[in-house]
C-alpha cells in the first residue's frame, strides 16, 4: 500500500511558510502525541534555525501518558520547549501562555534595547493536517477566529491573530511532505487520520493497523479481540471480527469494508484505548534525512 498525499495548496503553503519565517520570532509546532516524529514536519529542520521552537503535543488523551512524558523530555533535550495540550478540553490555556511568556521575555528585552517598545512578538503556528491546529488557535484567541473541522486540510488561508498579551499568531495551513520514503511513516499518519480516506484503501489500511496492534500491543490486542488467532492470516481474523460484531451483507457474507471504516474510526477516537505508535526508543529507525524534498 503506497501512501502519498500532497494537495496543491500545500506546496504554496510551504513557500509561504519559508517567506513568513523572516517575520517570526517563535515557531509553535503542533504534533500528534500518538506519533510525535511522524507528525512532525521534516521541512522545519532547515527552516527554523535561529527561531525559538515550542513543540505542542496535541491529543494527549489518545496517547499513552507514560510515552507522552518521554517525548516531552526528548524534545526538551533537543533544545526545544515542549508541552502536551488537549485543546478540546483544556479551557484554561494558562500553561501555554506562561510558557510563551517565558520564551518572549528575552525577545522583548532585545526589542527594548533597540528602542522598539511596542513591537509585538510574532509566532507562527505550524503543523501537518488534522493535528488540531485550528482548535488550538481558537483556545488561544478565545474565539473561533480560525475555521475548524475534523477532516485534514480544512484551514487553507493565511490569518494574523492579535492577542492581548502582545503576541501575534500567524496561522498557516498544515504542510505535509510530498513523498513518503518511509512508508511506515505514511501508514502511521493514515492510522491516526492525518490523510484523507478518499486516497487510501480503507480495508487494506484497517488490516495493516489490525496486524500492527497485534504485534506492537499484544496484551491490549488480546483483551480487545480475544478470538484472534495469530496462526491464521490477518484477513481471516478481521472477517471473524465482522461476524462477531454483526457486520454482515445480505446473503451472510462478512461486510469487512464497513467494518474497516468503523474499526479505523474507533481507533482514532480512542475507543480501543490510548496508543502511542512510536516511542523515543524507536528514533534510530526513523531517518528523515532520506525524505525527498520535491515541491513539484
Amino acid at each position: 500500500m503506497n501512501i502519498q498525499w500532497y494537495p496543491g495548496h500545500m506546496t504554496k503553503a510551504r513557500r509561504m511558510m519559508a517567506e513568513n519565517l523572516k517575520l517570526i520570532d517563535i515557531v509553535i509546532e503542533l504534533v500528534d502525541a500518538r506519533a510525535p516524529i511522524s507528525s512532525s514536519n521534516p521541512d522545519l529542520k532547515g527552516l527554523t534555525n535561529g527561531k525559538e521552537h515550542l513543540v505542542i503535543l496535541t491529543k494527549p488523551d489518545l496517547a499513552s501518558i507514560r510515552e507522552t512524558e518521554k517525548w516531552l523530555t526528548y524534545f526538551k533535550n533537543q533544545g526545544k520547549y515542549a508541552l502536551e495540550v488537549n485543546s478540546k478540553t483544556e479551557n484554561n490555556m494558562k500553561r501555554v501562555q506562561n510558557m510563551i511568556d517565558h520564551i518572549m521575555k528575552p525577545i522583548l528585552e532585545r526589542y527594548r534595547k533597540r528602542g522598539l517598545i511596542n513591537k509585538p512578538v510574532r509566532a507562527m503556528i505550524v503543523g501537518i493536517p488534522n493535528v488540531g491546529k485550528s482548535t488550538f488557535i481558537n483556545k488561544m484567541a478565545g474565539k473561533n477566529m480560525a475555521k475548524t473541522g475534523n477532516k485534514p486540510g480544512v484551514t487553507k488561508g493565511k490569518q494574523w491573530i492579535k492577542l492581548r498579551s502582545g503576541l501575534e499568531l500567524l496561522d498557516t495551513p498544515g504542510v505535509l511532505w510530498p513523498k513518503f520514503e518511509d512508508q511506515f511513516v505514511g501508514r502511521k499518519l493514515a492510522y491516526i487520520g492525518t490523510i484523507r480516506e478518499e486516497v487510501i484503501d480503507s480495508y487494506q489500511l484497517a488490516l495493516s493497523l489490525f496486524e500492527f496492534m497485534a504485534e506492537s500491543f499484544p496484551r491490549e490486542f488480546a483483551g480487545l479481540f480475544p478470538f484472534a488467532d495469530r496462526m491464521v492470516p490477518v484477513y481471516e481474523n478481521f472477517e471473524k471480527l465482522a461476524v462477531e460484531r454483526n457486520f454482515m451483507k445480505t446473503g451472510g457474507e462478512a461486510d469487512v469494508e464497513r467494518l474497516a471504516h468503523v474499526f479505523l474510526e474507533n481507533f482514532r477516537n480512542g475507543k480501543y484505548g490510548r496508543f502511542t505508535l512510536e516511542t523515543t526508543e524507536m528514533m534510530d529507525q526513523i531517518d528523515f534525512d532520506d525524505v525527498e524534498k520535491n515541491d513539484n
